[in-house]
């Protein structure tokens, strides 16, 4: 392996392990209150649209299956947190909003944790050091393959 693939790779699991140490952190102790961190995350990409999402858009917002949204929907629906309306452009489909009480709901958490992500966050970097982490985490994001062609070399390589 020559020294760029090995410090790539070095690099990657020192992404995983802080990702996954703050992850615990904020599970352990991030005041979620009745929600579970990942019910937040659905709520946290529903607020940023009052059109409210497809299901198949949320999933991947939420980075999460199809079969996993949909069963965390219906548990947050059964509890008043969200609602499911007709979508304007395909009657096929739905979109999945936030209700009044679910608004109220995931504005409180979110305060909560994004007070304690800065925490984390500046416990161990400087102002400088965040720009840059956001800098390159937007730049990998950027560069990613798309899901579609993912599945296309699985299946390609999967039937060589």
């Amino acid at each position: 392996m020559d020294s760029n693939a090995r410090l790539a790779n070095v690099a990657w699991e020192a992404l995983l392990r802080a990702q996954a140490t703050l992850s615990r952190e904020f599970e352990r102790d991030g005041g979620w209150g009745d929600l579970l961190p990942r019910e937040y995350g659905v709520m946290y990409a529903l607020s940023k649209d009052s059109e409210g999402l497809r299901i198949t858009d949320l999933g991947k917002d939420a980075l999460l299956t199809q079969a996993g949204i949909s069963r965390l929907i219906s548990r947050l629906e059964k509890r008043g947190l969200v609602e499911r309306r007709d979508d304007p452009d395909d009657a096929r489909a739905c979109r999945i909003r936030l209700t009044v009480k679910g608004v109220e709901v995931q504005r409180g958490v979110g305060r909560a944790h994004a007070r304690h992500v800065a925490t984390a966050m500046t416990r161990a970097l400087s102002p400088i050091q965040l720009e840059t982490l956001r800098d390159l985490s937007r730049a990998l994001t950027a560069a990613s393959q798309p899901a579609q062609t993912d599945r296309q070399s699985f299946q390609e390589r999967d039937l060589a």
